[in-house]
C-alpha cells in the first residue's frame, strides 16, 4: 500500500478453522460476524458519505466503514486513488464511479453471498481469502513456494496449544513481572510523556502523551507545538464515548459508534494491567510463537462486546510485547497492533517506554521520556476534542 494511503484514512481499521478440542470462544468473534449496523443515535455511512450503495457497507457506522475501506485497500494492495480519482490531493472525487470501484462493489456483494449461502452467514471468506495483497488473485501455486519455507500467515482464531501453561499462569506471571497485584491495585492514573518518532519520515517530532484514569478512561495525543499547521492527532475514550481527531484523515474529527469504540475501550482497560483478567473472556493459550527472535506465549480472548484480542508475552520475562485486537467489518476483520518495548520501573511498576502502533492505514512509533503515576487529571481531557 502506498505511503499516503496509510495516512488518508488514519481514523480507521478469515477462515475459521474448526479443530477438535478448540476452546470455546465468544460466538461473534469465532464466527467472524460482520460489524453491526449503525445504532439508532448514530449516522450510517450511507447517510454521511455520498454514493455508498453496497448493501453490507451502507448501514455501517462511520468508523466501521472507514475500517472496511482499509481492509479492502490492504487486501488488494491498493490505495485510495486506485478507486477514487485524486485521492491524496485537494482535487479528490470520492463520488465518481470508476470501473474499479464498480467492480469492488460487485466483489463485496459476492463475498456476502458466498458466506450467506455456504456458511450460514459465518465470515469464512473475505477479500484476503483470494487476493492476499494482490489486485488479481493468483490461481496456481509456485513450486518454489510449495517446496519452500512454511506459510507464515497466522490464523485469527488461535487454536488451543498442547503442553502449554494455563492462561491464568501466564497472566499471573505478567502481573508479577510488571509490579505485582498489590502495587497495580493502587495505580489509579498515569500521564506518560514522550516524542512521536513517526513512520518513514512522516509524523515525527511531535509531543506524545497518554492520559489514563482507571478503570477505563484514556487519551492518546500527538501535538506539534512548533508546527501547529500540522494539526493535533487525538484518540479519546472517556469510559463510554470515543472520538478520533486526525488532521490528515479522511474526516478531520468524528465520534466512534461502531466496533472501534469497543476497541478503544479495550485499550483503556489494558492500560491498567491489574484488571487484565477482567478485560477479556474465554481465555485460551495457543502454541508458542516467535517475535523478533524471542519466544513468546500466546493468549487470546474476547472483550465483553466481542472484540477479539491476541496477546503475546515474552516467555522469559513474562512481559507483554504485543497485542493485536480485531474490530469487525463485512469484508474481514480490522486488525490494530500495539507493540511494547523498553520496560522501565516507575515507582515499582514497569511501564513500556517504547510503543509502536500499527493499523491498516498507518504505523507510528513513540518513545517516552517520563511517566507520572497517581496524578490528578482534569476531566476535560476526556471530553470531545476541540
Amino acid at each position: 500500500m502506498k505511503l499516503w494511503s496509510r495516512l488518508i484514512l488514519a481514523g480507521a481499521g478469515m477462515a475459521v478453522v474448526w479443530l477438535a478440542g478448540l476452546a470455546m470462544v465468544d460466538r461473534a468473534a469465532a464466527q467472524g460476524k460482520a460489524a453491526p449496523a449503525a445504532p439508532a443515535n448514530a449516522q450510517s455511512a450511507g447517510a454521511v458519505f455520498k454514493n455508498v450503495s453496497t448493501s453490507t457497507l451502507k448501514g455501517l457506522t462511520v468508523d466501521d466503514f472507514l475500517g472496511a475501506m482499509g481492509v479492502i485497500s490492504a487486501d488488494l494492495g491498493l490505495d485510495c486513488a486506485d478507486c477514487h480519482p485524486g485521492a491524496g490531493s485537494d482535487k479528490v472525487d470520492w463520488v465518481f464511479d470508476t470501473e474499479r470501484k464498480k467492480t469492488a462493489r460487485k466483489m463485496v456483494e459476492m463475498v456476502a453471498v458466498i458466506n450467506r449461502t455456504n456458511f450460514s452467514g459465518v465470515q469464512n471468506v473475505t477479500c484476503f481469502t483470494c487476493h492476499h495483497g494482490r489486485l488479481r488473485p493468483t490461481t496456481t501455486i509456485a513450486l518454489d513456494t510449495l517446496y519452500g519455507p512454511p506459510n507464515e500467515e497466522k490464523e485469527d482464531i488461535v487454536a488451543a496449544g498442547e503442553g502449554v501453561p494455563s492462561a491464568n499462569q501466564i497472566l499471573d506471571k505478567y502481573i508479577e513481572a510488571i509490579g505485582g497485584a498489590q502495587r497495580l491495585s493502587r495505580l489509579t492514573s498515569f500521564v506518560a510523556t514522550g516524542t512521536s518518532l513517526g513512520y518513514e519520515g512522516l509524523g515525527g517530532g511531535g509531543s506524545f502523551q497518554i492520559f489514563a484514569k482507571a478503570p477505563d478512561q484514556r487519551v492518546v495525543q500527538i501535538v506539534f507545538k512548533d508546527h501547529p499547521e500540522r494539526g493535533d492527532s487525538i484518540r479519546v475514550f472517556n469510559g463510554r464515548n470515543g472520538w478520533v481527531k486526525s488532521p490528515r484523515g479522511l474526516l478531520n474529527e468524528y465520534e466512534l459508534t461502531g466496533s472501534e469504540l469497543e476497541g478503544l475501550h479495550l485499550d483503556a482497560l489494558m492500560a491498567f494491567p491489574g484488571q487484565i483478567k477482567q478485560s477479556l473472556n474465554n481465555l485460551r493459550v495457543g502454541n508458542p510463537d516467535d517475535i523478533n527472535g524471542k519466544e513468546v506465549q500466546v493468549v487470546q480472548g474476547t472483550s465483553a462486546k466481542g472484540i477479539l484480542a491476541t496477546l503475546y508475552f515474552d516467555k522469559q520475562s513474562g512481559l507483554l510485547v504485543r497485542m493485536i485486537r480485531y474490530s469487525r467489518s463485512p469484508v474481514g476483520r480490522i486488525p490494530t497492533q500495539s507493540d511494547y518495548a523498553d520496560y522501565r520501573d516507575v515507582g515499582g511498576i514497569k511501564f513500556p517506554f517504547q510503543y509502536t502502533y500499527s493499523w491498516l492505514d498507518g504505523k507510528d512509533a513513540f518513545k517516552l521520556t517520563d511517566v507520572k503515576t497517581n496524578v490528578a487529571i482534569d476531566a476535560a481531557k476526556f471530553a470531545k476534542p476541540q
